[in-house]
């Protein structure tokens, strides 16, 4: 492999589309549609880590888990994570798979169900605030919290759900595995859905934790676990914009790690939607990247040639 490794993060926009029933015929016709950026990119030679995100499958999955609770068990949010990661993975890996096959090209691609570790005492594990599953009257939500042991909030005006933890990752468990399969030419999926979060017990024996991880955050997590040199996120946006949604609205095509920072510290990245991103390009560089690069899904390979998006370094 002569060119650098990068840690693709897919946005959920990759498998799932506003307005399109979400059957796993659509899924996997979205993320087939997804993926000619990330074959040419490999088509070029770059060693590769990717991840995705998870949220509306989760929400399916708990859903599932709602209607079917006087007939079958219940399952905790961590296995669900797990769960997503492996129906996600498989449908990126075939698809993955089947461009490459008619392409010539031959990269093997695995798909790893990974644990991240957080904090044990991480705020939001006291204070969840993450919103997951379906909407409920208040009535309902109540009754659901007492009944179920939930934490259970109003979701702007739009009704009553549940929220859970979403602390911030610390480490890829198998950060080391997944290196050594990225440098030695393999495409490895992993991290899904930001991970399946777990602590460390007092005896060095982990533990899962009831909670869902931001899937930017652990991207960055695992390109400094792997050693690679450039985070490139990928979503519906077409790169970063300043005085987002105001007549003075631009795009920004370039930024430093200081000017990134400042802009955060001015409050131009809202913490529901480019906020994370910004935070997570952030952590990245200071840890030892090189580069961040956020654009749009179809315009991904340009933006990782430096033709599109938003390259910060």
């Amino acid at each position: 492999m002569k060119r650098k490794t990068v840690v693709v993060a897919l946005g959920g926009n990759a498998i799932t589309r506003k307005g399109i029933p979400d059957t796993i015929q659509n899924q996997f016709r979205h993320t087939r549609e997804s993926l000619p950026p990330i074959l040419k990119m490999i088509e070029e030679g770059y060693r590769m880590a990717i991840t995705h995100g998870n949220g509306p499958q989760v929400g399916n999955a708990l859903l599932r888990v709602e209607m079917a609770r006087s007939v079958a068990p219940d399952l905790p949010l961590g296995v669900l994570v797990a769960d997503t990661q492996g129906g996600i993975g498989y449908m990126i890996e075939q698809s993955l798979q089947n461009g490459l096959i008619l392409k010539g090209v031959e990269r093997d691609v695995v798909t790893i169900a990974t644990q991240v570790e957080v904090d044990r005492d991480d705020p939001s594990i006291k204070d969840p605030n993450k919103f997951v599953g379906q909407f409920y009257t208040e009535e309902e939500a109540l009754k659901l919290r007492d009944r179920l042991g939930w934490t259970v909030k109003e979701d702007k005006g739009r009704g009553w759900r549940r929220v859970v933890p979403s602390p911030i990752p610390l480490q890829i468990i198998n950060g080391q595995t997944i290196r050594d399969l990225v440098h030695s030419g393999k495409i490895v999926i992993a991290a899904g859905g930001g991970g399946i979060p777990v602590y460390r017990e007092n005896d060095g024996r982990w533990e899962g934790v009831d909670a869902v991880i931001d899937k930017d955050r652990a991207s960055a997590v695992l390109g400094l676990n792997i050693g690679a040199q450039i985070l490139l996120i990928l979503t519906e946006a077409d790169g970063v914009y300043l005085d987002y949604g105001t007549p003075d609205q631009r795009k920004l095509r370039n930024a430093t790690l200081e000017e990134a920072k400042a802009y955060l510290e001015q409050g131009q990245f809202p913490k529901g939607s480019m906020g994370p991103k910004i935070e997570s390009a952030i952590q990245f560089l200071e840890g030892g990247g090189k580069k961040v690069i956020i654009s749009s899904i179809k315009d991904g390979f340009e933006a990782l040639e430096g033709r599109a998006g938003t390259s910060m370094i």
